[in-house]
């Protein structure tokens, strides 16, 4: 009997950091309904069932193995007015930019526009 894999609990979104720059990118759905990755976390895809989140840990596996991202993993998030909110202070760091300079990072606009590279 094959073990359970460990997730946190749902629902959860996909974060890496994309290997070119650094920067945190999470996993989105495009309107063509494949994934892709975005700079924005309000667009994260949210997994709220365990299939759900196997397809997202699928494209962290051939993401990595593509050499696109890396430290790819699933995060327990909170549904608010703006979006999913990890619930953990490491990952909502992770959305957000420096704590003490909110004129920075993701929660003042930097590089979300920005499209990964290729």
């Amino acid at each position: 009997m094959a073990a359970a894999p460990k997730r946190p609990p749902l629902p959860a979104i996909l974060l890496a950091n994309d290997l070119l720059d650094g920067d945190v990118v999470f996993a989105s759905v495009t309107a063509a309904g494949a994934l892709a990755w975005t700079r924005d976390p309000t667009l994260a895809l949210l997994a709220a069932d365990d299939a759900a989140a196997a397809r997202l840990e699928a494209y962290a596996v051939s993401e990595f193995a593509a050499q696109h991202v890396v430290d790819a993993y699933l995060v327990d998030v909170s549904i608010e007015a703006g979006g999913p909110v990890p619930r953990h202070y490491r990952e909502r760091m992770k959305t957000l930019g420096p704590s003490n300079r909110p004129d920075l990072g993701k929660q003042a606009g930097d590089g979300i526009a920005a499209e990964r590279r290729a």
